[in-house]
């Protein structure tokens, strides 16, 4: 029986993956244990301190601290929520869930008692592991409350020490790792676990209420990481910085630290994205692979100590979150020499779109991929469900074999996500490009209605973007008694340009766009509000732009 709240794939459809070999029906532990063995020797983790750890290290390690977890009374499909910083421990914690069947949910570090405590909530989470504090924050605080209102949570595994007369369910995650385990690994090797259980939750990428659980199977999570370990062309001897938080889809397993050592190559730690130290570390271990998003691209660029640095060792940059211009594409191919910067469309849910570095320069400009599987089902569909005629715009709906069937316990959410016969409603809109690439044109729900005209924000957006004087743009809806809403453009100006309205509209209605979608406001701004997930956050950028006004209006 699979864990209540888990909508699995429909038995025929399971049979085909693994007719087909998508699904090789081992835990994502005996995935990784494979390459334990295989590269024992090799480097596999790199921390921000210098430490370094060996595949074989790295084994020893997970499982000497499952089998404490057992004997701390952790079982298989228990969930334990981490919420750790970009540090080894992470991963090794990670392994050693996946050692003893229990079901990590990965948080990020920003994320505080509302998002942890509904997590906790909506999983039944056992555990949190955290740090003790940073600045000015009391993780352990946090978890004491939580663990007085939910039943479920018993223990907070706790990176760093201890305060002295702390009370709480706290456990010193070293502590724990170091004293002598009862459980043997002959136990751990006894328990049975079922490679179609989730492996891992992850969370969605909303944009308004608490993010949805995306429980991702043992079957399906190998499969996503050696299919983009694919697509990225992965070496043994590559190196991948994860300066991202490593909580999220890309950096863990796209192909993330996951793929990487799944190919006998190894994952570098960094716990800053400030620029001399990410600088710094691509030189010190011959980085070649780095996940970012445009906006910490955007930074790098502009930091200029680039020069004193070698960068030559970057080979792929890839690029996810939301699309990028040219210019900064051209100008990242200027500060890391040998690059090649790698556009991807990805979702925690499942279907992978990665722009192959064999594909031509007009492909390279224009899309953001195609899926990584064969067997991804891909459409484009109207309000309606009925498919698009070639090259118009439509909600990208899909399905796979390493796409969810359903999030964890939102059986009414699930509803209206996806379709009758499985296929997720992703609320993306895209179009399909003569090279059978996708262009992305945009969110459903990222659309400003103006009078009953449904203005797509990221239309407009990527005609602003090049106007040689815009280095980032945002299209956001502005109140409007008679229209309903009325389109603003926030956006940040390259170095010592300057942009007035005028000279925005006159640019837009140069590419001939009707003028229904031309904005009506522009405001500048030095920086953008970021969402935990590393996008432009438009509801906070929408308040912004609301103080402004309040500002101006008062006498």
């Amino acid at each position: 029986m699979p864990i209540e709240g888990f909508v699995p794939h429909p038995p025929e459809v399971a049979a085909r993956w693994r007719e087909l070999g998508y699904w090789q029906d081992r835990t994502l532990f005996e995935e990784y244990a494979e390459r334990f063995s295989r590269y024992a020797s090799r480097t596999a983790l790199v921390g921000e301190e210098g430490d370094s750890l060996t595949y074989r290290d790295l084994e020893t390690r997970a499982t000497r601290l499952a089998r404490n977890l057992y004997d701390l009374g952790l079982r298989p499909l228990d969930r334990v929520i981490i919420q750790l910083p970009n540090v080894p421990e992470l991963m090794v914690l990670y392994l050693a869930l996946q050692r003893i069947g229990a079901i990590p949910l990965m948080a990020l570090q920003s994320h505080r008692y509302m998002e942890i405590s509904q997590f906790t909530a909506n999983s039944g989470a056992v555990a949190i592991a955290t740090p003790v504090g940073y600045r000015s924050f009391s993780y352990l605080e946090m978890v004491t409350r939580i663990t007085h209102e939910q039943d479920s949570l018993r223990w907070g595994l706790v990176l760093g020490r201890i305060p002295v007369g702390t009370e709480g369910p706290f456990v010193d995650l070293q502590d724990l790792e170091e004293r002598p385990p009862s459980t043997t690994v002959t136990d751990l090797d006894a328990l049975e676990l079922d490679p179609d259980e989730p492996a891992v939750l992850q969370l969605s990428g909303g944009t308004t209420g608490v993010p949805k659980l995306i429980p991702r199977t043992h079957n399906d999570y190998a499969l996503n990481s050696r299919l983009a370990v694919a697509a990225t062309e992965v070496r043994p001897d590559d190196a991948l910085l994860v300066v991202l938080p490593a909580a999220h889809n890309l950096p863990l397993a796209c192909p993330g630290m996951q793929g990487f050592l799944f190919s006998g190559a190894r994952a570098v730690m960094s716990r800053s994205a400030r620029p001399e130290h990410v600088f710094a570390l691509v030189q010190e271990h011959a980085i070649t692979h780095i996940h970012v998003v445009p906006a910490l691209l955007i930074a790098w660029l502009n930091s200029g100590s680039a020069s004193d640095y070698d960068l030559s060792s970057v080979r792929i940059i890839q690029s996810g979150g939301q699309r990028l211009q040219p210019k900064v594409r051209e100008a990242t191919v200027r500060l890391f020499p040998n690059c090649t910067v790698q556009e991807n469309f990805g979702m925690s849910e499942g279907v992978l779109m990665f722009v192959r570095l064999g594909d031509p320069e007009d492909v390279w400009r224009e899309t953001c991929g195609r899926p990584v599987c064969p067997h991804d089902e891909v459409r484009l569909v109207d309000d309606e469900d009925r498919e698009v005629p070639a090259g118009n715009v439509g909600e990208m709906i899909c399905r796979g074999p390493y796409t969810i069937r359903g999030y964890f316990r939102a059986d009414e959410h699930n509803a209206r996500a996806f379709t009758k016969d499985g296929f997720y409603r992703s609320g993306d809109l895209m179009r399909l490009h003569p090279s059978g690439n996708y262009i992305v044109a945009g969110r459903k729900k990222d659309l400003i209605n103006r009078g009953g005209e449904k203005i797509s924000a990221e239309e407009v957006e990527n005609l602003i973007l090049s106007h040689p004087s815009v280095m980032n743009v945002a299209c956001v809806p502005v109140p409007d008694e008679r229209l309903g809403e009325r389109m603003c453009a926030c956006v940040i100006l390259q170095d010592s340009a300057e942009l007035d309205f005028d000279g925005l509209v006159q640019h837009l209605m140069s590419k001939e766009i009707a003028k229904f979608k031309l904005p009506e406001r522009l405001e500048i701004f030095e920086d953008f509000p970021l969402s935990g997930f590393g996008k432009v956050s438009k509801k906070d950028l929408v308040n912004m732009v609301a103080d402004r006004d309040a500002q101006m209006a008062r006498p």
